[in-house]
């Protein structure tokens, strides 16, 4: 019987307009009803999460959040962490400080506030100047805070680095932006814009493997949805797990079963199919 439901966020839960559609609302509504608890499973940080969870009415139900690629889990009715792991100051500042040898924008975060030195970066999207600070801000409601310097400026403690840049560039340039941290810090694309820098071995499965020893919950138990390359070891992990129509080949060639795209209710398609296993 399925007793939870991981769910990615862009690209799976939400349409390409990100929002949720009322056929997976509902059926995600059901599936609770019947006594699973959702997750929502995403590289955004937990302030990005309560829009979507409350559509859901997920405080209600004890719904669950796996934020920053995995870095911190937490039940968003009561606000117990059940596990987190954090980059070191030093670690952030030597990120930040190396990402200067490269034409991107480093993101990072603390409390309602996100972090950048240049609010007005831009990279080209469909053949449009498409601006990262104002889309991440908005999206995970954060209040916007221009720095001179990264590196001197940090201060605390990370659950993650977000560095954006243009799409060509990042897939030229990731491996010396990755080089001097191997073996010592996680790092990982989550959209062809985004690279990402994390404590060493974070990912969003050892999140759910933390998360659901506490609540005694088992992976044959657990169905998982995702489409990019950090959704792949949960897809692997999971008792059922469900590739969205529009994944990467990598996810859908682990994925125990394809659905159709976020587009087209392929989360609602996929929980029809297997209703047997969550009555």
């Amino acid at each position: 019987m399925i007793k939870a439901i991981l769910l990615d966020i862009d690209g799976t839960l939400t349409n390409d307009e990100k929002q949720i559609t009322p056929r997976t609302r509902d059926a995600l509504m059901a599936a609770q009803a019947n006594g699973a608890v959702l997750v929502l499973a995403s590289g955004r940080a937990n302030m990005g999460l309560t829009g979507f969870a409350d559509v859901l009415d997920m405080k209600r139900h004890n719904g669950i959040f796996v934020c920053f690629n995995g870095a911190k889990a937490l039940n968003y009715q009561t606000g117990e962490v059940y596990f987190q792991q954090t980059l070191t100051v030093d670690q952030g500042k030597r990120v930040l400080e190396h990402m200067h040898n490269f034409d991107v924008c480093p993101i990072y975060d603390k409390d309602d506030h996100m972090y950048l030195e240049n609010a007005f970066f831009t990279i080209t999207r469909d053949g449009e100047p498409w601006h990262v600070a104002e889309y991440e801000a908005h999206n995970n409601n954060y209040l916007l805070c221009e720095v001179a310097n990264n590196s001197e400026f940090l201060s605390w403690e990370l659950n993650k680095i977000l560095v954006a840049g243009q799409p060509e560039y990042l897939q030229q340039q990731w491996k010396e932006m990755a080089a001097p941290f191997e073996g010592e810090l996680s790092s990982m694309f989550t959209a062809p814009f985004y690279y990402e820098f994390t404590p060493l071995g974070v990912d969003k499965t050892r999140a759910l493997k933390e998360t659901f020893a506490a609540l005694g919950i088992a992976k044959d138990e657990v169905i998982a949805f995702g489409d990019a390359q950090n959704d792949q070891s949960m897809i692997e992990w999971s008792g059922i797990g469900v590739a969205m129509g529009n994944a990467v080949d990598e996810v859908k060639a682990v994925a125990d079963y394809v659905t159709l795209s976020n587009n087209d209710d392929g989360i609602a398609a996929a929980l029809e199919h297997f209703a047997a296993e969550l009555r």
